[in-house]
């Protein structure tokens, strides 16, 4: 994730409740936390989001120096070196909540001691080693950064995450280096000076940034200061640190749409579309020719798969079906659940039961979502299809981004084929009869409604 910098230049405006918390008295909120829209809106405020998405995103770096006295103080109360003392006496460990790191002769070297974080020498090793912090998900325990990022992925439909990296004075935690997502960088603390580097190497997998040689000269340098909000598409090659002068700097990087890309969505789709295809078109199901798997030019091969995929492109374009399960469960299973403020550990079915005449709405939309698959729980060899509804309502933010995949599990509900077009009606609209649902009889639209209430999905109105 994010780092590293140099001095001022001139790129315009624009380079262009019940849970345990550790929270800083904070000062009142000058994000819009209203829907997703209105909170990603604020905050690049004041570019808006066409000129963004225009003109910046995946294609250049946008800096934000706004100079407001009122988000400079809101920013600071997303994390602050201060925090660490109460957070430390909790149970952190290194390598799984913090590392300690420092920039040497153009590389990476790691301090990081063993077992659990003592709060003194991590103080220790920041004030004499110059080691800068970098606090995995602080969204774990900072509300604020729990609600910005639950919007956040209800705004772009990916996994977000966060890392705090507090940086003393005249140090480096990082060489330069890129990432392989898009990232944004708020200040919190201090000042951090930047250095942006051209090539940037888009999506890249495989570039070798060792030093300052092979990447020439920085394309934009400057400096942010609390309130200040950089963006850069993933692949940006950068390196930050905190000037002399300046006794430490705090920012947080928030990224997403890691994997994110057509190329995982068609790895995750078109298996499912040739399961589907070779079903009803016999070309698919007719054998390769002997011995294929054994030769070494398969150049006749390549020219038959390549008409085949055409006849897949065919038949998507005819019946415009392409389902995501992997992806689709693997977001909703990782994501952060809802903030509901001081109810966010009580998430309780409430109000009145479904009836065959209730007027129902969805909850929680962005939270939830629908996929046809094989039947998981049959043990036969042909598989009937079910809809799975899923939901993140249940995840636990306490993992969330940590890779504890032990302790994720997918929370949802399992209904027969014929469901689905009821689904899709409740899904669409803004509120429904039950007994308008699409099923053939009252006792199953009474049954759909009242498990989707059972699991907070609707609410009766």
């Amino acid at each position: 994730m994010p780092k590293k910098g140099g001095k001022h230049a001139e790129m315009g405006k624009e380079i262009q409740c019940k849970r345990a918390k550790v929270e800083a008295d904070c000062s009142p909120s000058v994000m819009s936390f209203e829907n997703p829209d209105s909170l990603f809106g604020s905050l690049i405020s004041p570019i808006k989001q066409e000129v963004f998405f225009g003109e910046y995103w995946e294609q250049k770096p946008l800096l934000l120096q706004r100079n407001d006295p009122l988000l400079a103080a809101y920013y600071q109360s997303l994390f602050q070196l201060s925090d660490l003392k109460e957070l430390c006496s909790q149970g952190l460990y290194y390598g799984r909540d913090i590392n300690i790191c420092r920039c040497v002769n153009g590389k990476k070297k790691v301090l990081n001691k063993e077992g659990k974080v003592n709060y003194m020498q991590l103080k220790k090793d920041f004030d004499q080693k110059k080691a800068t912090i970098q606090f995995h998900q602080p969204q774990r325990f900072k509300e604020e950064l729990w609600k910005i990022q639950e919007k956040l992925e209800c705004y772009f439909g990916s996994l977000v995450g966060s890392n705090v990296y507090i940086t003393p004075q005249g140090s480096q935690g990082l060489p330069p280096h890129y990432d392989d997502v898009e990232v944004f960088i708020l200040q919190l603390e201090g000042e951090k000076h930047w250095r942006l580097y051209k090539p940037t190497v888009h999506l890249a997998r495989e570039y070798n940034v060792e030093s300052e040689d092979r990447i020439g000269n920085p394309t934009h340098e400057f400096i942010l200061k609390p309130g200040d909000l950089l963006y850069f598409p993933r692949g940006t090659i950068h390196q930050a640190d905190t000037p002399l002068g300046v006794s430490y700097s705090t920012h947080v990087t928030i990224s997403t749409y890691q994997n994110n890309s057509w190329g995982d969505f068609l790895l995750d789709a078109i298996p499912g579309l040739v399961f589907d295809t070779a079903k009803e078109d016999v070309v698919l199901r007719t054998s390769i020719p002997r011995q294929l798997l054994m030769q070494v030019d398969m150049a006749d091969a390549t020219k038959k798969l390549s008409n085949l995929l055409r006849r897949l492109a065919d038949r998507l374009e005819s019946t415009k079906e392409l389902r995501s399960s992997d992806m689709k469960k693997d977001f909703i299973m990782n994501r952060l659940p809802p903030f509901l403020g001081c109810d966010s550990d009580s998430l309780t079915p409430g109000g009145k039961l479904p009836k065959i005449d209730s007027k129902i709405r969805l909850q929680f939309r962005d939270h939830a979502i629908i996929t046809v698959e094989p039947d998981q729980e049959s043990s036969d060899e042909v598989r009937r299809e079910m809809v799975y509804v899923y939901h993140s309502l249940k995840n636990r933010r306490e993992t969330h981004m940590m890779g504890a995949e032990d302790d994720t599990q997918t929370h949802g509900l399992r209904f027969p084929l014929s469901y689905l077009d009821a689904l899709k009606q409740i899904w669409s609209s803004s509120t429904v009869n039950v007994k308008e649902l699409n099923l053939a009889s009252a006792d199953e639209k009474e049954n759909l409604a009242l498990s989707l209430w059972t699991e907070c999905l609707i609410e009766v109105i």
